[in-house]
C-alpha cells in the first residue's frame, strides 16, 4: 500500500478574483490613510505628482511587457476622452485627499461609496444603458443615505462636505469616459494614458509648490508610491481573474478598512448619522450592483 499526501483544492478563478479585490480595497485604504497623512504637511499638489511619476513609470512597463509592446498598446481610437479621462482622475485624486484631512477619512469615504449609484443614474442620459425601476429606487434610497450623512438643515451642515460630493461627480464622469472607451481600448492602453496624462498634468503644479520634506516622509512617501502600483495591479488582476460583476461588490469594503484604520491612526469617530447613512448607500450600491448582474 502506497500513502499519498492530501491534495490542497486549489482556488477558483472566482475565488483567486474575489481574494485580490479585497487585498486591492485594503491597500488603497492603507494609501489613503498614508496620504491625508502627508497632505495634511505638505502640499497636496506636489504630494500627487510625486505619487503620479511612479504611477507612469508603472503604467508604462505594464505597457511595454503587454502584447504587441509599448507602441501597439498605447494605440488608441480615443485619445480625446483618453485626455480628458486622465485630467479628470488626477483632479478627482486631489480633490479626494484634500477632503481626507479637512473632513475626514470615514466621511469621506461614506459620502464616496455613493459613486457607483451616480455612475448608475448618470449611465442612461450619457450612455444609453437601461437602468431597471428597482435600480432607480435603490439609487433614491441611497441618495437619501447621502443626505443624511451631510445632514442639512440641521444647523451643523459644513460646506467641506462638499468637496467629497464634486469629488464622486469627478469620478463618476471618468468612470463614464472609462466605460465609452472600453468598447476599443485595452485596459492596459486606458491605464497608461491614465497614468501619462496625470503626471504631464500635475507636474508643473507639484514643481511650482515644491517644499522640502522631512526624512522620514520621503520613506512614507516612497511607501505611498508603492501602495499605489501594488493596488492598481492587485485590482488588476482581480478584474482578469473574474468578471467585474463577480467582484465588483467587494469594493465596499475600502470603507470598512478605511474606517478601521481612520479609528486606529487618527482618532476619527464613527458619528450615527455616518453610520446610518453608509449602511444605506452601501447597501443600495449592493442591491444596484446585484440586479446589474443579474440582468446581465
Amino acid at each position: 500500500m502506497s500513502t499519498s499526501a492530501p491534495v490542497m483544492p486549489r482556488l477558483s478563478g472566482q475565488q483567486a478574483g474575489i481574494g485580490l479585490m479585497c487585498l486591492a480595497m485594503l491597500i488603497f485604504a492603507f494609501q489613503d490613510t498614508l496620504s491625508k497623512y502627508l497632505v495634511a504637511q505638505y502640499d497636496v499638489f506636489m504630494v500627487t505628482a510625486i505619487r503620479y511619476w511612479f504611477m507612469a513609470l508603472f503604467a508604462t512597463a505594464l505597457a511595454a511587457r503587454h502584447m504587441g509592446g509599448l507602441r501597439a498598446t498605447i494605440r488608441t481610437r480615443y485619445p480625446v476622452q483618453q485626455i480628458a479621462r486622465g485630467l479628470l482622475l488626477a483632479t478627482q485624486i486631489c480633490i479626494m485627499v484634500t477632503s481626507f484631512v479637512l473632513l475626514g477619512l470615514i466621511e469621506t469615504h461614506a459620502i464616496f461609496a455613493a459613486c457607483p449609484l451616480l455612475i448608475a443614474a448618470l449611465a442612461r442620459p450619457f450612455l444609453g444603458e437601461h437602468v431597471s425601476r428597482r435600480s432607480w429606487i435603490a439609487i433614491a434610497v441611497g441618495f437619501f443615505g447621502v443626505l443624511i450623512i451631510l445632514k442639512p438643515g440641521f444647523g451643523v451642515f459644513s460646506v467641506v462636505s462638499l468637496i467629497a460630493v464634486a469629488g464622486c461627480f469627478v469620478f463618476a464622469g471618468y468612470s463614464l469616459l472609462t466605460r465609452f472607451v472600453a468598447g476599443a481600448d485595452q485596459a492596459a492602453t486606458s491605464f497608461f494614458w491614465t497614468g501619462v496624462v496625470g503626471m504631464i498634468a500635475l507636474t508643473p503644479l507639484g514643481l511650482w509648490n515644491w517644499e522640502p520634506m522631512a526624512t522620514t516622509d520621503y520613506a512614507v512617501m516612497a511607501v505611498l508610491c508603492v501602495a499605489s502600483g501594488a493596488g492598481h495591479f492587485t485590482l488588476i488582476r482581480a478584474y482578469t481573474l473574474a468578471e467585474a460583476n463577480i467582484v465588483q461588490p467587494f469594493s465596499y469594503l475600502q470603507l470598512v478598512f478605511a474606517t478601521v484604520l481612520a479609528v486606529i491612526f487618527f482618532g476619527e469617530a464613527v458619528e450615527l448619522n455616518v453610520a446610518i447613512g453608509a449602511v444605506l448607500v452601501v447597501g443600495a450600491g449592493l442591491f444596484t450592483l446585484l440586479s446589474q448582474r443579474n440582468a446581465a
